[in-house]
C-alpha cells in the first residue's frame, strides 16, 4: 500500500530497489487513447563534479592592496609668554576729547507771578454790558368757561358695529350618552369568561425515568492519531550553521599608556578673584527736606470769586394764561365716516348644482388593451415524466473495501515480518491469504507497512 520514490538513505540496505510507481497508477488503469497531462516538474539530472570550488571571488581577483601610511602629525608650538607692557588704550580713549558740561536749561518758560497789590477785576464783558429790562406781558383772549359734561350720547359708531351682523348660533350636538339610572341592588361580578370557563382536570406531568449508568466492558483506547502513525526514523543531528565565535583583537600585552596621557601637558591654573563689597556707612550729617516748592513759593491772599448767576426775577400773584396761537387759529371739524370701497366682483356666482364632470372624463374614451406578445420558451421537457438522476460516476464506481496497515498489530491481523528496505520500509507476509472471488488483482505476498 505504501510506496516511497525517495533516495535511499543508507540506513538498511537489503538490495531493494525503489519504486517509482504510486497507488494511482497501479489502482486506476488508462481510460481509452487520453494520455495522462505531461508534468511540468523539470527532471532530476545529476550534477556533474567540476572539480573542487576554488575560494577567490571577483573582489578578492581585482582588489589591489594600498599601503596605508599613517597621518602626518603636526606638533603643536609651544606656549611663550610675550615680553614688555600691555598697551590698554583704545580708539574710543585716544579719539575723545572731554568738555565740561553745564546744566541743562528747561525748555518750559518760567512762571509768572503776580506780585501786584492790586484788586483784580472780575467782572466779565457780559455782566458789563447786558441790562435786564422790564418786560410787558400780552393779554389773554382766551373766554373762560365752565366745563359742562354733554347730556347726548355718543354718535359716532365703531367699525366693529357697523360691520357685525348677529347671528342665531347653531350649538354643534352634543355626543354625552343619556343619563342612565343605576341598577337597584348589589353588583354583580360575574363575567363572560367566569360563566362560560369549563374547569378541566390537570393529568399529571410525565416524568422521563433516569437510566442508571453501564460502563463499557471493551478497554479505553488512549492511542492518538500522531502516536499510532508517527514513528520515529534515526538520524543524525543537524549540523549549526552558526560561524564559529573567535576572538577579535591584538596579541600584543597591553602597555598601559594612550595617546592622550603622552601628549597631554598639565598647566598651572590659578584660583579666580572674588570681588569683595563695600562695606555700607550711614551718613552722619541731618537730612534736608526742603524743596525748590518750599523755598520759592509765596502764598498770596485772594478774595474768591463771585457767581454770575443772575438775580432772581419778581413773582406775580396773577393767575396764569394758558392761550396759545394754536389753540386760537385751530377749530374742530365734524368728521364723517368714509364707506368701505369695496370692488364688486365681476365673475358671477354659479346657481346651478355642481355636476362634478372635469374634461379628461368627457373627452376621455376607453379602449380594449391588447397584451404583448409572450417571449417565454415552450416547454421542451414534459413535466410527467420522472427525471432521471443516474450519472456515469454511480453507474461505474465501484466501492473499495477499506485496508488496515499491518504494521499497528501484525500478529492480530495473520502476518509475519519479512525484510526492511534501505529506505526503512518493514514488509510483512499473510500466514493464510483469504480467497478473493473479485476480479480485481490479488493481494501481493509482501506487504509493506508505515514504519
Amino acid at each position: 500500500r505504501h510506496r516511497c520514490c525517495h533516495r535511499p538513505t543508507k540506513f538498511y540496505d537489503y538490495g531493494v530497489q525503489p519504486s517509482h510507481k504510486t497507488e494511482y497508477l497501479e489502482n486506476y488503469p488508462g481510460y481509452g487513447n487520453v494520455c495522462p497531462p505531461e508534468s511540468c516538474k523539470p527532471k532530476p539530472e545529476p550534477h556533474k563534479d567540476q572539480g573542487r570550488m576554488d575560494g577567490t571571488t571577483t573582489f578578492k581577483s581585482d582588489y589591489l592592496p594600498y599601503e596605508i601610511l599613517p597621518r602626518p602629525f603636526r606638533p603643536q608650538a609651544e606656549y611663550r609668554p610675550k615680553s614688555g607692557k600691555i598697551d590698554l588704550g583704545t580708539i574710543y580713549q585716544r579719539d575723545y576729547s572731554p568738555h565740561k558740561v553745564g546744566p541743562v536749561t528747561l525748555v518750559r518758560p518760567r512762571e509768572r507771578k503776580h506780585t501786584s497789590d492790586a484788586k483784580v477785576d472780575t467782572i466779565p464783558t457780559y455782566r458789563d454790558d447786558y441790562r435786564l429790562r422790564k418786560g410787558e406781558r400780552t393779554e389773554s383772549c382766551k373766554v373762560e368757561r365752565a366745563y359742562e359734561p354733554p347730556s347726548e350720547r355718543f354718535g359716532n359708531p365703531s367699525t366693529f358695529q357697523d360691520d357685525y351682523f348677529p347671528r342665531q348660533p347653531n350649538p354643534p350636538q352634543s355626543c354625552k350618552p343619556c343619563d342612565t339610572k343605576l341598577a337597584e341592588g348589589p353588583f354583580d361580578a360575574n363575567t363572560i369568561h367566569r360563566t362560560a370557563y369549563v374547569l378541566h382536570e390537570m393529568q399529571p406531568l410525565f416524568v422521563r425515568p433516569r437510566e442508571e449508568y453501564k460502563p463499557c466492558d471493551q478497554p479505553f483506547e488512549d492511542l492518538t492519531t500522531h502516536q499510532r502513525d508517527f514513528k520515529g526514523m534515526p538520524g543524525e543531528q543537524a549540523k549549526s550553521c552558526k560561524p564559529e565565535s573567535k576572538k577579535l583583537g591584538s596579541v600584543d600585552p597591553f602597555k598601559g599608556t594612550t595617546e592622550f596621557q603622552d601628549r597631554y601637558q598639565p598647566y598651572l591654573v590659578t584660583a579666580p578673584e572674588f570681588h569683595k563689597p563695600k562695606e555700607y556707612v550711614p551718613p552722619t550729617d541731618k537730612m534736608d527736606f526742603k524743596s525748590s516748592n518750599r523755598l520759592d513759593y509765596v502764598s498770596h491772599k485772594v478774595a474768591p470769586r463771585a457767581p454770575i448767576k443772575p438775580a432772581p426775577g419778581r413773582k406775580t400773584s396773577a393767575p396764569f394764561q394758558g392761550k396759545t396761537t394754536t389753540k386760537e387759529h385751530y377749530q374742530p371739524w365734524s368728521i364723517c365716516r368714509q364707506g368701505l370701497i369695496k370692488r364688486e366682483g365681476e365673475i358671477q356666482k354659479p346657481t346651478g348644482k355642481f355636476s362634478s364632470l372635469t374634461t379628461f372624463r368627457s373627452h376621455y374614451i376607453p379602449h380594449q388593451p391588447n397584451p404583448p406578445q409572450s417571449f417565454k420558451p415552450v416547454e421542451a421537457v414534459a413535466t410527467g415524466v420522472p427525471f432521471k438522476d443516474e450519472t456515469l460516476y454511480r453507474t461505474e464506481y465501484i466501492p473499495k473495501k477499506p485496508e488496515v496497515c499491518p504494521g499497528h498489530d501484525p500478529d492480530a491481523m495473520g502476518y509475519v515480518y519479512v525484510t526492511t528496505d534501505s529506505q526503512g520500509h518493514k514488509f510483512y507476509r499473510q500466514v493464510s491469504p483469504e480467497p478473493s472471488g473479485s476480479s480485481c488483482n490479488p493481494m501481493p505476498e509482501e506487504v509493506p507497512a508505515i514504519s
